[in-house]
């Protein structure tokens, strides 16, 4: 996937397995983990303009935190938190959960926050403009999740996060190498709206990127 990535012409490619609570997508354990970053740094140590980042997409537990501990999450270069599981929430509940997440120093980017599934699932309800009040709070990005079945942040919201200053990451979701192309569908949704390449995450360069994931 980084060799496809770098011949589509990306200067980077982070890659967000699915973390330990999801064992239905052979989500990695603590062992796999480091395993993937030894893997990762031997790869790294033979791309020239190129970096395969160290992401994760871990699990938002029903109490709002992360399924990993603080040493394993420190280690990634960015973290997508997400939630998968306990979906039938009420928005305070779905907001408050969200929002402790969005507090974790370690979350670099909340995923698709309302976990919908168009034509199959209408996701849970949220106060959106207190979670993007917290992403801007806590410097998070929002992500915009460019599978067509998701398209989660709506593109209506993409103005409000624009106006409190949380960048949007056009994710592709991409479980194989053809996944990559969905870019196409998150690109056509935040230019509806009125997404810039200033505020886009990962329009930024590579040395860019890193100073906001530090921050």
């Amino acid at each position: 996937m980084g060799d496809y990535c770098q011949e589509l012409g990306y200067e980077y490619f982070g890659i967000c397995d699915h973390s330990k609570t999801a064992v239905y997508a052979s989500g990695l354990s603590i062992e796999r983990v480091i395993e993937q970053h030894d893997e990762i740094e031997s790869l790294n140590a033979h791309y020239t303009n190129f970096k395969i980042l160290k992401g994760i997409e871990s699990d938002i537990l029903n109490d709002g935190s992360l399924d990993y501990p603080e040493e394993i999450l420190k280690k990634f270069d960015f973290v997508v938190a997400s939630i998968h599981s306990n979906l039938k929430m009420d928005e305070e509940k779905a907001t408050e959960r969200l929002i402790r997440a969005i507090e974790n120093p370690y979350t670099s980017i909340l995923g698709h926050p309302t976990g919908r599934l168009l034509l199959a699932r209408k996701g849970y309800p949220i106060n959106h403009k207190k979670i993007i009040d917290a992403c801007a709070a806590n410097k998070v990005s929002m992500e915009l999740n460019a599978h067509p079945y998701r398209l989660d942040i709506d593109w209506r919201w993409i103005p409000y996060c624009l106006e409190k200053g949380v960048k949007i990451s056009i994710n592709p979701d991409a479980h194989h190498m053809q996944g990559f192309h969905d870019m196409y569908y998150g690109v056509c949704s935040a230019r509806k709206g009125m997404l810039d390449k200033e505020n886009c995450l990962n329009a930024l360069s590579l040395s860019e990127l890193l100073k906001q994931f530090k921050k």
